[in-house]
């Protein structure tokens, strides 16, 4: 999975949701590669927005 990366800094946080967003017109085929970074991108968004901006 190229270029995937922990998310840090408010810099990384905002790479991985422009990563992201490009799949969400075109959904990745799940078990695809693009599916699997995709799930792994989502991970890392949903870890760093936990710990980040807690409800």
């Amino acid at each position: 999975m190229e270029n995937i990366r922990p998310i840090k800094t408010q810099a990384d946080y905002e790479w991985a949701i422009a990563e992201i967003t490009s799949y969400f017109e075109n959904g990745p085929e799940v078990g695809s590669l693009d599916g699997d970074r995709f799930d792994v991108l989502a991970i890392l968004i949903e870890a760093y927005e936990h710990k980040h901006y807690p409800i």
